[in-house]
């Protein structure tokens, strides 16, 4: 095969890639303060194609997060308050007659974008919460029975409430299993709230994300092109056994009545390539596996009620399989 002819269109180089998704950090900085963990979260997630669950009490600034990451990749953002009454339509888009051409027109709906921002997804009813499960999964959206694309890249960003559950309608697991992440959101240290007040005295807007100097530092040629790399970078045997012993033991905890699946251990595989890449190397560490094995595998449990009871949280369970699992030399 003539290697010119395989890809016509060009891409940006991995080393320039890496370089610009890095920068993302610092730009995202002059918005938001004190949250890199969920700024790098949200690129593993970009880079392997996944959607993110960003849980976190009202206030910590979960949409500017969003709004900050697609302006410094320029990328399109749009924003769905779930609510009770929200129909799957106003989601998806529906068709519309037009009296002029006797014709119907679909009509696209908020969730034709790059970076969609689905907050507090837990408020709205299972009818519409499953109208997103096409788009997360196919990348598609079918009205009709006719099926229409969606833009790439895609990611949805879904936010819940973790303290508010009255009158919510808490997802099941098989559609948090399609979150390849679940992100928590903590409360600002002292200093960083500190940090918050006085660019907010200084004039800072949220609303106004150019005034605050967001500039756009990577595009979506620099994304495919990670995209790549991330591909390419090596998993030894040795590695993919590990990640299959650590999602296998979550099997057999006592404290769980859910362990991780197959798809989890796949989700795991793929973020620790994520993260390998993005740390500088063309190969997985057992490091690189449990710097995502928490974010990646901690919405995919469930607790027993017993366990519950006395404490036992998902992030601990996970901690105690690292820490049992024997790590591959």
């Amino acid at each position: 095969m003539d290697p010119t002819t395989d890809n016509a269109a060009p891409t940006a180089d991995p080393a320039a890639a890496r370089a610009a998704l890095e920068a993302l950090r610092a730009e995202i900085a002059k918005a938001v303060v004190g949250q890199d963990p969920a700024v790098t979260g949200l690129v593993v997630a970009l880079l392997c194609r996944g959607h993110v669950l960003l849980e976190g009490v009202p206030g910590v600034a979960k949409t500017l997060l969003i709004r900050s990451l697609a302006a410094a990749l320029e990328l399109g953002t749009k924003r769905v308050q779930f609510t009770p009454d929200l129909m799957p339509s106003d989601v998806t888009g529906s068709l519309v007659y037009d009296a002029r051409t006797a014709e119907f027109s679909f009509q696209p709906g908020p969730v034709f974008t790059n970076l969609l921002l689905a907050d507090e997804i837990n408020r709205t009813p299972p009818k519409t919460q499953s109208s997103l499960l096409e788009a997360m999964e196919e990348r598609q959206v079918t009205v009709d029975g006719t099926p229409r694309a969606l833009p790439d890249p895609f990611l949805v960003a879904a936010t819940q409430n973790p303290v508010e559950y009255e009158g919510t309608y808490p997802l099941p697991e098989a559609q948090l299993d399609r979150f390849l992440l679940k992100l928590t959101i903590p409360l600002p240290s002292r200093q960083d709230e500190i940090d918050v007040l006085t660019r907010h005295a200084q004039g800072f807007d949220p609303r106004d994300l150019r005034a605050a100097g967001v500039r756009p530092v990577a595009t979506a040629a620099d994304l495919e092109a990670a995209r790549r790399a991330v591909a390419a970078t090596t998993v030894s045997p040795e590695i993919t056994a590990y990640v299959v012993d650590v999602c296998r033991a979550t099997r057999e905890s006592p404290s769980l009545t859910l362990g991780v699946s197959p798809r989890g251990a796949t989700a795991l595989l793929a973020t620790a390539r994520a993260w390998a890449w993005l740390t500088g190397r063309d190969y997985v560490i057992p490091d690189d596996v449990k710097a995502l094995a928490l974010p990646t595998l901690r919405h995919r449990i469930q607790l027993r009620p017993e366990a519950e009871m006395e404490g036992v949280t998902a992030d601990s369970v996970i901690n105690a399989v690292l820490s049992h699992v024997p790590v591959p030399r």
